[in-house]
Parts: C-alpha cells; sequence; structure tokens
C-alpha cells in the first residue's frame, strides 16, 4: 500500500514538474508572447506549454497513467495545462492529497472554440455538412470558362487558390471575377487565396532548338493507327478550336481557296512525303487529318495538287522553339551556373567522349555562396538526385547520383532542392513584392511560399502594412527542411496578424526529408498548429490520381480520410477535379462522424450490430 502511495506522489511530482516547466518557457518567450495579435494571445501561450511538454519523452509517465485508468496526455494539444491539472487532480483524489487549482490559460471546451473562431475568419463560416474546408487550386482556364466556377462552388468548394507562379496579373483578375459571380449565382461562400512564389529554387531557361512541330495520330499498342491527329490550319493570330493536335500558320489568302476534300503533300524534316485532308472549313481556317507522324519546320512548303487555283503552294510560318531538356543519367557530371545562360545536355565527340558536361542555370544566385561539397541536391520533385562536388564563385559541379535506369530528362523551371543547405533569404524576392501589391487589392488570404524563418515573416507583415492591408489573412507553406526546423518561430511571428494558418505543402517536404520522414513531420506540423490554433492545409496530391485522370487509388483514399485531421483540404487542378471534389466531401462528411482530429468520437459501428449476428 506505501509502495503504491509513493508511486502515485511521484507520478504527481513529474506532472507539477511539467507544468513548471510549462510556465518557465511561457516566461521564458514573454515578449514575443506580448508582440502576438490579441486574438491569438491564449493561443501562443498553449504552444509554448506544448512544447514545454513535448521536450521530454513522457512514454513511461504515459504507461503509468493508463494502467491506472486515467486519461492520457496524448491528446493535451489544445490545452495542456488543463490537461496536466485534470490528471493531477484525479491523482489527488487516490492519494488523498488536496488538488491545486491553478490558473489556466485554456481550458478543454476553449480549445475547440478558438481553434472553430481562428479557422472561420481565416477560411470561411464552416460548411453545412462537415467542419473541414476543401481548398481548390484553380486551372488557367479559369480566366477564360465561366462555367467550372459554379460547377466547382456546388460540388463542395470553399476556397479557390490562385498560384502567382503561373499566368498573371489579367488572368489572375479575371479568375477572381468569376469566382464572385460565382459565388453571387450560387450563394455560396468562397475566399480567394494566392500563393506567392517566394524564394523557390528552380531550374533556368533552355536553349532554344528548332522551330518545329512533331505531330503524332493515335496508335495502338501494336504501332497501327486508330485515330488521324487533327491540324488546325490558319493564319497566326486565328487560334484553334478545341480538341486539336497541332496548329500551322499559313496565309489566309492562301487558305481561303481551300475545299473540304482537298489534299495538301509535303515532305517533312527527315525527308518523309506526307499529305494533310481537309476535313471541315471554318470562318478563320480549316481543319485537317494527318494520318502519319510528321517533323514540321518553319518554312515546310505545303503543296495542293489542283489546277482550279492559282497559288498552289505556301510556307507553313514561324513556329514555336522547341527546347530539349536535358537527359541525365547515373554518374554523369553537371553544371550548375549563376549566370542565366541556357542549359544543354553534355557535348561528345566522336569517340563518344564527353567534352562539355550538360549544364543549366537556376534562378536564385544567392545559392552559390551558401551551399557546401558534399552536400545533397535534388531535382525535379526528387526524380534526380546528386551530390555537389565542387564549389565554385559561378558554377556548382554536381554528380548525378540517381537518375532512372534510361536516364531521367530534366527542363526548365523544375525545382532544385537543398535539404542540408541553410538557406538564408531574409526578405522577399522582387517578383513576391510585384504580387503582393496586386493579392493586397483582390485577394483574402496571401499564402508565402518557401519560407525558411522569422525574418521572411516580419518582411511579408511590413510590406502589408504599408500597403494597408489590415485585413489580409496570412498563411505560411512550410515545404522546406529549415522551414519545419524553424518551425515554432514561424508560428509566433506568423501570429503577429490575424488571422493566420499554415499549410502543410507534402510535395517538396518530401523531398527535403525524404519520404520515409513525411508521415511523421506532418504529424508534428498538424501537432504544433493545433496547439497554437491555427487552421492547418493538408496540400499536394490529395486524390490527385482521381482529378487528373478520373480514377482513385486505394492509397488515395485512405490518404484523404486521413487529411481529415486538417482543417482544410487542397485539391490540385486536373480535368475530372469536380469529381474529386465530390469525392473529397463524401470522404470527409464520413470520417468526421468517426474521428475529431485524432479523437475517436466513438459513435456505433455498423459491424458491431449484435442483432444481425447468429451465435
Amino acid at each position: 500500500m506505501q509502495q503504491e502511495k509513493e508511486q502515485l506522489q511521484d507520478l504527481i511530482q513529474q506532472l507539477d514538474a511539467l507544468h513548471e516547466e510549462a510556465i518557465t518557457l511561457e516566461q521564458k518567450f514573454a515578449p514575443a508572447v506580448q508582440q502576438v495579435h490579441p486574438a491569438f494571445r491564449k493561443s501562443a501561450q498553449n504552444l509554448l506549454h506544448y512544447l514545454a511538454l513535448r521536450h521530454h519523452d513522457i512514454r513511461q509517465l504515459q504507461e503509468h497513467l493508463a494502467h491506472l485508468g486515467l486519461s492520457s496526455l496524448g491528446r493535451a494539444e489544445g490545452h495542456v495545462l488543463a490537461s496536466l491539472q485534470a490528471v493531477r487532480k484525479q491523482l489527488c483524489y487516490l492519494t488523498e492529497c488536496a488538488p491545486t487549482d491553478k490558473q489556466l490559460p485554456v481550458s478543454f471546451f476553449e480549445n475547440r472554440d478558438l481553434l472553430a473562431t481562428h479557422t472561420e475568419v481565416l477560411l470561411g463560416p464552416q460548411p453545412a455538412k462537415r467542419s473541414t474546408r476543401i481548398m481548390v487550386t484553380l486551372p488557367s482556364e479559369a480566366a477564360d470558362t465561366y462555367e467550372l466556377l459554379p460547377r466547382l462552388l456546388r460540388a463542395g468548394m470553399n476556397c479557390a487558390r490562385i498560384n502567382c507562379a503561373h499566368d498573371g496579373e489579367q488572368a489572375w483578375l479575371r479568375m477572381i471575377q468569376h469566382v464572385q459571380q460565382a459565388v453571387q449565382e450560387t450563394g455560396i461562400p468562397c475566399k480567394i487565396l494566392m500563393d506567392l512564389m517566394g524564394p523557390k529554387l528552380r531550374t533556368g531557361p533552355l536553349k532554344e532548338g528548332p522551330k518545329l512541330v512533331v505531330i503524332r495520330p493515335m496508335q495502338n499498342d501494336l504501332g497501327q493507327i486508330t485515330e488521324a491527329a487533327r491540324v488546325w490550319l490558319a493564319p497566326p493570330g486565328a487560334p484553334p478550336p478545341k480538341n486539336t493536335d497541332a496548329w500551322l500558320p499559313v496565309e489566309a489568302e492562301w487558305l481561303a481557296q481551300l475545299q473540304e476534300g482537298d489534299k495538301l503533300y509535303f515532305k517533312d524534316t527527315r525527308g518523309r512525303k506526307r499529305s494533310l485532308s481537309v476535313i471541315k472549313r471554318e470562318q478563320n481556317g480549316c481543319l485537317a487529318h494527318l494520318f502519319k507522324t510528321s517533323y514540321i519546320e518553319t518554312g515546310t512548303v505545303l503543296h495542293l495538287k489542283s489546277k482550279t487555283v492559282q497559288e498552289r503552294k505556301v510556307t507553313v510560318g514561324e513556329l514555336p522553339p522547341t527546347f530539349a531538356p536535358l537527359l541525365l543519367k547515373k554518374d554523369d557530371l553537371m553544371i550548375l551556373t549563376k549566370a542565366p545562360t541556357p542549359g544543354e545536355s553534355a557535348r561528345y565527340n566522336a569517340r563518344g567522349h564527353v567534352v562539355q558536361p550538360a549544364h543549366i542555370s537556376c534562378t536564385l544566385p544567392e545559392v552559390f555562396s551558401q551551399v557546401k561539397k558534399g552536400q545533397p541536391i535534388l531535382f525535379n520533385d526528387g526524380k534526380i538526385e546528386g551530390q555537389i562536388q565542387e564549389v565554385n564563385k559561378n558554377t556548382l559541379l554536381v554528380k548525378i547520383t540517381y537518375a532512372s535506369e534510361k536516364g531521367s530528362k530534366l527542363g526548365e523551371d523544375k525545382g532544385i532542392n537543398l535539404p542540408e543547405t541553410k538557406f538564408h533569404m531574409n526578405g522577399l524576392t522582387e517578383k513576391d513584392k510585384q504580387d503582393l501589391r496586386f493579392v493586397a487589392q483582390h485577394a483574402d488570404i496571401v499564402n508565402l511560399s518557401f519560407v525558411n524563418n522569422a525574418e521572411t515573416v516580419e518582411a511579408l507583415h511590413q510590406e502589408l502594412e504599408e500597403l494597408g492591408a489590415k485585413d489580409l489573412g496570412v498563411m505560411l507553406k512550410i515545404e522546406t527542411q529549415e522551414g519545419f526546423r524553424n518551425l515554432p518561430h514561424l508560428l509566433l511571428s506568423v501570429m503577429k496578424r490575424y488571422p493566420a494558418g499554415i499549410m502543410i505543402a507534402r510535395g517538396d517536404l518530401a523531398v527535403e526529408c525524404g519520404w520515409q520522414r513525411l508521415a511523421e513531420v506532418q504529424e508534428e506540423i498538424l501537432w504544433l498548429c493545433e496547439a497554437a490554433h491555427l487552421p492547418a492545409v493538408w496540400a499536394t496530391q490529395v486524390l490527385e490520381t482521381l482529378a487528373k485522370k478520373g480514377r482513385p487509388s486505394r492509397a488515395e483514399i485512405t490518404d484523404a480520410a486521413m487529411a481529415q485531421r486538417a482543417d482544410c483540404v487542397m485539391l490540385n487542378k486536373g480535368p475530372h477535379v469536380v469529381q474529386a471534389i465530390e469525392m473529397l466531401h463524401d470522404i470527409l462528411t464520413r470520417m468526421q462522424e468517426h474521428q475529431h482530429k485524432k479523437t475517436s468520437m466513438l459513435r456505433s459501428l455498423h459491424v458491431s450490430d449484435m442483432k444481425e449476428l447468429q451465435p
């Protein structure tokens, strides 16, 4: 009996020590807590309490509490001190000690209210049938096709995302106007979030190749033609109709004499004889069928065999240049250049020896002074891996350590990741500053990509202050190893403005932290966001196969169900995105009946109906 009492006293002392450390950490960061927005003051305190709690390995304490039938501390994120005090009170009943009620910044029930309020202010009102919002990345077509927007809203979209890395201000404005028009038409509210590109490392331009177009008809597995390629023949200013495979610019006067059924003969760049069959005349041009693969370049002569026309020949006008990607294989050497020199593949001599390694530039020259020899470097979402062999003032020599068996292609504007490099860029890029002027006028939320340190958040706040954007919500995308390491400081910094939130950008995060660590990293981000009562967005590759190809994988369904623990789930664009929204809505609605965050709701299970079981 005495031994049991001593064990209980020891548990109480452990809880008291955890409580004291939580208060000590809060006092240490008191100036930072005072700087956060008043609406986040309690949340900042609780975040520090949670960080103090998780500084310890409390698995053994958890196990002892579980043996006593007491509530564990595994769900203490949103109300740390309240959980510690509740468990301590129960232990005091068992040992007949006097419980001590201390002042709590956040009670059990206040936790949910704070998170719900912060989420609603940032992401809009809670949908009728689910608590988790759905964010959708708008495709470029949303600027010119209004009909898509009402469908997205009716399917379940609550927030429209516009990526500033693509399109431009005129297209963004048309997208926003379409969203606003659809909101008026449907009566369904929708927030508008715009992504600043941030200091994203990307590959530079490629060397310009020949100006040609390769047109291929559809073939089956036996190489037999199953469908002709549809080729649009029109002047340069006449855009093609939908579902065309290629566009050949030709003179309007010559086109005017063509009739349905006419055949146009030509030789492609390989000297192969080919022909086009005119199948339809339209106001601005003609549609033709092509039944054999053809390489057509600027200046190719099209010949019409007809005695009734005056001009039988015409030359194909200016075609866009081609840009051949770099082909990289394991153990190849590649040079990354600071100067924006157009990239090209390796050059070989007659004996097959490399005369000049492949080279390509990167978008942020600042990186050359911060990387070190021996550090890993990854390209194109981790599809190509390398190691830095030499660091010079204007170049990096990279040895490719992983590529596909037949070689991997590296094109323009592909991501570069340096997971072990502490990349410091405290301010905003010039592009971000320019884009922010538009965002501040038209969006509800600004999302800062590739944020690594608190100084960058402060720079964003300063820019917003100068622009007078007092009510603009701020969201931080956590997608680098450095950003993850600095997450507590980033949270305290972003909480200086209201409202605010966090996006778990799992694409680059997986590349930076390693695929095997992604699951635990995203869990830790969710824990810290809940402790800070900050809404978290679960992003990247959610139901991606469904959105792009019309059919989800089994793993994607499970992933979407797990996403219910976040406050918002982001879907990327795709031809089947409406179907993806509908399925995600159904999954989230079902899952919230079983689980809130990570707490089981313990509703009755369909499988446990005893009346249906036969002894």
